[in-house]
């Protein structure tokens, strides 16, 4: 079978130039893969063309990161109501009117806040390592709640090493059982952009800001109960940022949801894509439809 051709491309989102990476017929129906933190659309490289056979797929990168204007602070409000806007905005651009979201980390409250903004317009919704409930919260998220609480210089500060090559790497390698399988261009790709001049306050502003995502979690939540999108929750389960049990709290309020767990952590595709990809389009297949 030929492989798609996954193209890279860069468009104009509310004064922001804005790549994403788009493959598939324009046609088809629409899955839109929304990254997680510090990465970019560049962490679905495989994932694409995996899809892109039966589906019109999109993945942009949130301003801040990957390819994608990193404007000073000044100049733009590095917040998740602003990237569920721009993401929210890019669609409509693209002239796409319904889709699926794949949510990941901090793509999982950008996508729904689009989906709070548009219920009607989200066909299904894949959750891989993407919290959304208190649950899902464990220790990692002590020093985070600190700085919550007090963003001064001292709690600031004690943020930083998260955003170092170390920091990186552990979000890569942490819970997986054969290091092997990961590439290490991975975190290097990630950390070409956080070392970027201005970039370490930049995402500091966006860890201060992720606290608003908590407070809409009761909203997040009657959501789905409402809507009831189908459903497919794919869950990292040695992952220490975002715990099995924040995976099991989406049946709470989605109870036909399907859900799997593999034997990795956070970044679980750089592992277990040839696990998860037959998952993914068994259960788009049955939900889709052109």
């Amino acid at each position: 079978m030929t492989r798609p051709v996954t193209y890279h491309r860069t468009i104009s989102v509310a004064g922001l130039n804005i790549f994403y990476r788009e493959a598939g017929q324009r046609d088809a129906p629409v899955v839109v893969l929304l990254h997680g933190f510090p990465s970019s659309s560049h962490m679905y490289r495989n994932l694409i063309p995996a899809l892109a056979d039966r589906y019109h797929v999109i993945a942009p990168d949130l301003p801040g990161f990957g390819l994608s204007d990193m404007p000073a602070s000044s100049d733009f409000d590095y917040s998740f109501a602003a990237f569920s806007n721009v993401v929210g905005s890019l669609l409509e651009q693209l002239g796409v009117e319904r889709y699926a979201l794949y949510v990941m980390d901090y793509g999982a409250p950008t996508g729904f806040r689009v989906a709070l903004a548009h219920p009607d317009r989200v066909t299904a919704l894949i959750v891989q390592n993407g919290n959304a409930y208190e649950d899902g919260m464990g220790d990692f998220w002590a020093p985070t709640r600190t700085y919550w609480a007090d963003n001064g210089p001292v709690n600031r500060d004690a943020m930083r090493p998260f955003l170092s090559l170390d920091g990186t790497r552990f979000q890569y390698l942490a819970g997986t059982q054969d290091e092997a399988r990961i590439d290490p261009a991975a975190w290097l790709y990630d950390q070409h952009f956080l070392d970027r001049p201005g970039s370490a306050e930049i995402q500091l502003d966006i860890i201060y800001d992720y606290q608003t995502n908590i407070a809409l979690y009761p909203a997040f939540h009657a959501y789905l109960r409402e809507h009831r999108p189908p459903a497919l929750i794919l869950w990292g389960e040695n992952d220490p940022i975002f715990l099995p049990d924040g995976a099991r709290a989406f049946l709470r309020d989605l109870p036909d949801a399907e859900l799997h767990f593999f034997d990795t952590g956070h970044f679980a595709l750089e592992d277990k894509a040839d696990e998860m990809i037959p998952v993914m389009r068994d259960f788009l297949a049955r939900n889709l439809t052109r």
